[in-house]
């Protein structure tokens, strides 16, 4: 079968209409995630047997499990166990909910790791000033250890955006679903797919070059 290139200028508009479904999916997902994950952390540094215990189960879990098992769950099963009626748009909610809980394991580790990176050093300083343990965390430790994990919640970001092409599955209209779509009609998977991808490129090489200036911006500030 012949290539049509010229498909790519054709299918422009729709996957341009994907990719902000990507988007905005991404970024509330990463939204959630950054909640849950400050949370989780939080909980798995704390002198409670439950609550670590609970964050340990959590963490497990979902960086154990598949991303697609879990979005599967979440969009056919959780409505079958709970009882409910299922929203029209049920397939963005049922989406986002299962990569931000799926992101916020992984985040959870990043936070954690950030946060015991901080010599202790720092929240016995702030104690000593009068501060709270629950104050030296949201005034002292979490600023510092907030600006070491921007490289990896931005690498976070991206491998959630790839991870995005999943919600597929469900038939949400993201970038990788409108190129479904297109393929399905013009019979081009190789030029389609193709152009697809470049999509992906297109906006995780954005993405990492705005981690980097970020982090070197940071980076400056620190040195002044």
């Amino acid at each position: 079968m012949e290539l049509r290139w010229e498909l790519m200028l054709e299918s422009v508009n729709p996957l341009l209409k994907g990719t902000l479904i990507t988007l905005e999916l991404t970024a509330g997902a990463v939204g959630i995630g950054i909640v849950i994950g400050l949370f989780m952390a939080l909980m798995r540094l704390s002198n409670s047997r439950i609550l670590r215990g609970l964050s340990i189960a959590y963490i497990d879990f979902f960086r154990g499990t598949p991303l697609l098992v879990q979005l599967l769950m979440v969009y056919f099963a959780l409505p079958q166990l709970l009882n409910f009626q299922v929203p029209d748009n049920y397939q963005f909610i049922a989406a986002i909910t299962a990569m931000g809980l799926n992101s916020g394991a992984y985040i959870a580790e990043i936070f954690r790791a950030g946060i015991q990176s901080i010599d202790k050093g720092q929240g016995e300083a702030a104690r000593s000033l009068g501060m709270t343990q629950g104050q030296a965390m949201r005034h002292v430790i979490l600023p510092q250890a907030f600006k070491r994990v921007i490289p990896p919640l931005g690498n976070e970001f991206i491998a959630l955006l790839k991870d995005s092409s999943l919600v597929s599955f469900i038939a949400l209209q993201d970038l990788m679903y409108s190129g479904k779509l297109i393929v399905s009609r013009t019979y081009q998977p190789f030029v389609i797919y193709l152009e697809v991808a470049l999509f992906y490129l297109a906006m995780t090489l954005i993405l990492s070059r705005f981690v980097n200036y970020t982090e070197r911006r940071f980076g400056k500030s620190d040195n002044r």
